[in-house]
């Protein structure tokens, strides 16, 4: 199928983030006005938790063997399509642009694998598909992460940064007229794995950490960690997470409602650092983190822009609109990933195209 730049073209983007909320899927048009400019429109949106049989297979992925990985992979793959057919309306789609679930996320050992099988989205939906945005920036010498600051530099232009909070925290600015981006921190990762202590999926509102307090020594031990020494660019995974930030709130685990007012003033900090050299200006805000009222608190008493939730559907889908938006250009053979922000050796465009 062969889609001209100046129609309207449908896509599906979908996205399973690290914190594993669950699939976001967002049925989204693209276009361009007069003056060239990419416009958009969400048709509409859901997240589906995950099954509790879904979630603990994803969060076990890494420890599968290579032939138990491969069938997950495939199986997640059908589950995705059928859930996609499930609640759109496939015949007004040109496209499906599948992000997956990412298990191995290793730039420095020149590896990435987000799991899911396009070819079996491809099978059951038959539709195009493009998925496994991040192997061919990582194979250039990138991070392969973070992508979606392509989407913030042709659709959210009007402001200065972007900030999603998932699983973890990454931004995205311009400096001296060029887009760069990096993950910043852990976050809901962080803040959903203490909160699961206390016996609920995630801290309502910040509510949980509002009636705690500060640990400092906590606290200065999570600022010291040498991540936050590294220039951009620089990607997070779920393997930094166990690795260093694990350990260390398992260690005052006795006091859960301290660490998450603690981790809260942590990801504040580290938010207000990465930004504080850049001139004043707006600060968009995604994500599951933008709801949780205590953690926004702690952003911007750490910072000097105008932090600006959007609504809802913006906050909770953006990362679906713009995966859906990076296969619309890759289908396109655009340009849909920067080096600017992932240290590849040249822009590029990622993915795997599988024609049904």
């Amino acid at each position: 199928m062969k889609m001209a730049d100046s129609q309207k073209i449908r896509v599906v983007g979908q996205m399973s983030g690290t914190s594993l909320d669950g699939i976001d899927l967002a049925d989204c048009e693209f276009w361009q006005n007069h003056d060239l400019k990419w416009c958009f429109e969400i048709h509409n949106a859901v997240t589906l938790p995950y099954p509790d049989e879904w979630a603990a297979a994803l969060v076990n992925a890494h420890m599968l063997n290579g032939e138990q990985l491969m069938l997950l992979h495939k199986r997640y793959g059908v589950y995705m399509g059928e859930t996609i057919k499930q609640h759109f309306d496939i015949s007004v789609i040109h496209l499906v642009a599948v992000h997956g679930h990412t298990v191995f996320h290793q730039p420095d050992l020149h590896f990435t694998f987000q799991m899911g099988d396009g070819a079996a989205v491809a099978a059951v939906l038959r539709k195009p598909v493009v998925s496994d945005f991040r192997s061919l920036d990582v194979a250039l010498g990138g991070q392969g992460a973070p992508l979606v600051p392509m989407g913030d530099e042709l659709l959210f232009s009007e402001y200065d940064f972007c900030l999603n909070l998932g699983g973890f925290a990454n931004i995205s600015y311009k400096r001296n007229g060029v887009r760069i981006a990096f993950d910043v921190c852990p976050a809901n990762m962080m803040l959903n794995e203490v909160a699961a202590w206390l016996g609920a999926k995630y801290d309502n509102n910040g509510q949980m950490a509002r009636r705690g307090k500060v640990i400092p020594q906590l606290l200065d031990i999570l600022n010291k960690w040498d991540f936050y020494a590294q220039l951009p660019p620089k990607s997070l995974g779920r393997e930094n997470y166990q690795q260093f930030v694990l350990p260390v709130i398992k260690q005052f685990s006795a006091f859960p409602e301290d660490i998450l007012h603690t981790a809260c003033v942590h990801i504040g900090m580290q938010i207000g650092r990465s930004t504080e050299k850049q001139i004043a200006g707006k600060i968009l805000i995604t994500g599951g983190g933008a709801y949780n009222s205590f953690l926004i608190e702690q952003i911007q008493s750490h910072m000097k822009h105008e932090v600006i939730i959007p609504e809802s559907r913006i906050v909770e889908f953006k990362e679906a609109l713009i995966f859906a938006f990076l296969g619309m250009l890759r289908f396109q053979s655009k340009e849909n990933t920067l080096s600017s922000v992932t240290g590849a050796s040249k822009n590029s465009s990622g993915g795997a195209i599988y024609l049904a």
